[in-house]
């Protein structure tokens, strides 16, 4: 069963990922890179070369958004790569705000070498994403998905989050990954993207 590592490096070899973030310090000069291992910038402040991509993952309170957060944490996001998470609420309240700040807590503590932001946004999800990858220039986003409905599958129907997932992996420029974490009993995660639907990989 791949690994990780092996999985992202097929992953990169399909398509040429492209972004021009330039948030890595003042005065930085930019020299793209390709490729998603390689989807970083480099920026010289005080004669330091740094390499950073960014990963974002849609959190919420669900067990799956946070499994996915860390399997991204875990697997993608390496030193001095920027984890931006992104809760998207109907309306603002201080428990969004608390939810949000808890998580990015727990991936600084987790990885602290890694620049971890947390943002809270109001409005539509589909769109909110979309505007927020464009805006943020994102290499890679990270969605958590969760076992499917037996009894809509029954009816060949989707349930509103797989639509939702779906939808990102198919429309967005950047590259989409859905994470699901296997059942209880069985090790690794399922993941999907433009190439790949269900695929196991071991954690």
């Amino acid at each position: 069963m791949p690994s990780s590592d092996s999985f992202v490096s097929q992953l990169s070899s399909k398509r040429e990922w492209k972004s021009t973030s330039k948030r890595w310090g003042e005065n930085a000069s930019l020299n793209q890179m390709e490729g998603l291992k390689n989807n970083m910038y480099w920026g010289e402040n005080e004669n330091i070369f740094v390499m950073r991509k960014r990963v974002m993952v849609v959190v919420d309170q669900s067990s799956h958004s946070k499994q996915a957060m860390m399997w991204a944490l875990t697997h993608l996001a390496n030193k001095s790569d920027i984890l931006t998470l992104l809760h998207i609420v109907p309306s603002s309240s201080s428990s969004s705000h608390y939810l949000a700040k808890s998580l990015g807590s727990l991936c600084k503590a987790s990885k602290p070498e890694v620049e971890v932001e947390a943002l809270v946004i109001q409005g539509p999800k589909m769109s909110t994403v979309m505007s927020q990858v464009k805006k943020l220039e994102v290499s890679v986003l990270v969605l958590g998905q969760k076992k499917p409905s037996p009894f809509l599958s029954c009816l060949f129907m989707k349930s509103s989050s797989e639509e939702f997932v779906e939808e990102c992996i198919n429309s967005l420029d950047c590259l989409t990954i859905g994470v699901r974490k296997q059942s209880r009993g069985v090790s690794g995660y399922l993941i999907s993207t433009r190439w790949h639907k269900n695929f196991w990989l071991l954690a």
